[in-house]
């Protein structure tokens, strides 16, 4: 049986990301709806969304999984990409997820545990549950549990993809650096604000991505999340500014995915650092 080997990743907006690997098609965080809207995040916080998905679903056409870092903030799970999971083989989220999505498709995963996804045909992967912590210290009980993602070939040591999630950089973040040999980094970023809780971060900025990328040394690494919402409090223009100032080893491993734009791995891996 024939596989190919190579791996595609397209950034559809947010931290929507469609990874196709070995005839896989796997999406994360689904956010298909139209902007303008306000949504509520609870607590009295809200955001607005500010821009469109580059991609609607009808131009995506079949799914096989969604790896859904957490299902209840609207940034990572809206309208349209929720009535899409029932339609979805499995879907992969946090085990409070789980229990709130309560549906046959859905596996729940805590940090460190694993699930292999497969099908007919297709090379098995396994899928590996990373920590988050969308917040400051203590901040679980009202942001909720989060979770990144590794996915790797099933006879293969190195993780393909890692997606972080949205997390700040904290411990768990440096466990995913020690633990797990990564080629290429998803990185959630934005600098997540709310205007009732100041100057506090819910998702990493920038300087913290640095901090990150050379923990990991990934091969690649591909800053998402950045655009989009009235509470991303550093966007993409920022984030390039922050990066052009990284030392030049994190430096040459970024890659900012035009929206839209299937992008091979290799091809990524040849192009000259775009930061």
């Amino acid at each position: 049986m024939g596989f190919v080997n190579e791996i595609v990743l397209t950034h559809i907006g947010g931290p929507t990301v469609l990874l196709e690997m070995d005839g896989w098609r796997i999406l994360t965080d689904p956010t298909f709806d139209l902007p303008g809207r306000r949504y509520s995040f609870g607590f009295g916080t809200s955001s607005v969304k500010t821009e469109a998905p580059a991609l609607s679903l009808a131009d995506l056409g079949h799914i096989d999984a969604v790896l859904l870092s957490h299902d209840h903030h609207a940034d990572n799970l809206d309208d349209i990409g929720r009535a899409l999971l029932p339609k979805v083989p499995t879907v992969v989220t946090t085990v409070p997820g789980c229990r709130r999505l309560a549906a046959a498709n859905v596996r729940a995963l805590r940090p460190w545990s694993s699930t292999r996804l497969e099908q007919p045909g297709k090379r098995p992967i396994v899928v590996t549950a990373t920590p988050g912590r969308h917040g400051p210290f203590l901040s679980r009980p009202i942001a909720g549990a989060v979770i990144g993602f590794a996915v790797q070939r099933e006879t293969e040591m190195q993780t393909a993809v890692w997606f972080s999630g949205d997390s700040v950089y904290y411990r768990g973040l440096k466990h995913v650096g020690r633990r797990l040999d990564v080629d290429v980094a998803v990185l959630h970023l934005g600098a997540v604000r709310l205007g009732l809780t100041g100057p506090v971060r819910f998702s990493m900025n920038a300087a913290q991505a640095i901090e990150l990328i050379a923990l990991l040394r990934p091969r690649i690494a591909v800053p998402v999340h950045t655009d989009g919402w009235s509470h991303f409090s550093e966007g993409a223009t920022s984030a390039r500014e922050v990066f052009r100032r990284a030392p030049a080893a994190v430096r040459s491993t970024i890659r900012w995915l035009i929206p839209g734009v299937p992008a091979t791995i290799e091809s990524l891996g040849r192009a000259r650092s775009i930061s």
